[in-house]
């Protein structure tokens, strides 16, 4: 039975792959940004274990996990969380960009970080859900497309730092995905929202098992996937 620490399974991505963890019958750790919301994936998902954090404070990450109970080993821990907000560089402020970096990045970053202790042991697996932005940055995309950049330049680092202790790492590029992020992303650009025209989730959640499942023999640095439709 294999440790899995994932941030954003409350809906989208990050819930397709924690169902399909769960049915296989793996232990789950899931962050959550506060006891309210630890409450609900608890219930949504049994048996699986909460961590109480708020992604959007990464200096407050590590004050936070240090009053909880950690896993002693982790086979992968997988990045799924993020936030979007859309506008054109002479529009966003400081904010937005801060609070965007904070969740899509030095989050990630951070909990990285505290987590290589037990990734190490178990020559476990990180795994960056990326985006399409993170390889191409399109106007009005400034903020949400740095951070993306951003995440690619993370994992590529992390993998040679780590290679030698045995930590595979991954990203993963979705395209437009049906999910709660991509109705506020057509919301923000004045278009209706028409599910059936993008990926499934469950779909994306196939490729992140995809590479989590695959032998030690080998490792998926990079995967894009794109809708078929």
């Amino acid at each position: 039975m294999a440790t899995h620490v994932i941030t954003g399974a409350g809906s989208g991505i990050g819930e397709a792959v924690a169902e399909r963890l769960l049915e296989r019958g793996d232990e789950l750790w899931l962050f959550a940004r506060d006891a309210g919301r630890a409450k609900e994936l608890a219930t949504r998902f049994p048996g699986a274990r909460t961590l109480v954090a708020d992604l959007g404070n990464p200096d407050r990450l590590s004050w936070a996990l240090g009053h909880q109970t950690l896993p002693e080993r982790v086979d992968s821990l997988l990045h799924i969380a993020g936030v979007v907000d859309l506008g054109g560089v002479g529009e966003l402020t400081p904010r937005t960009w801060n609070s965007t970096l904070a969740v899509n990045l030095v989050s990630p970053a951070e909990l990285t970080r505290l987590l290589l202790p037990q990734l190490r042991v178990s020559r476990g697996h990180v795994v960056f859900v990326n985006s399409g932005a993170g390889l191409n940055a399109g106007p009005n995309w400034g903020a949400y497309a740095a951070s993306k950049h951003g995440l690619k330049a993370l994992a590529d680092s992390l993998r040679g730092e780590e290679h030698a202790n045995g930590v595979r790492v991954t990203s993963v590029y979705p395209g437009r995905t049906a999910t709660a992020m991509q109705a506020k992303v057509h919301q923000q650009e004045g278009r209706e929202y028409d599910p059936e025209r993008w990926i499934d989730p469950r779909s994306v959640a196939s490729t992140i098992l995809l590479a989590i499942d695959l032998p030690r023999d080998a490792e998926i640095n990079d995967m894009t996937v794109r809708p078929g439709r």
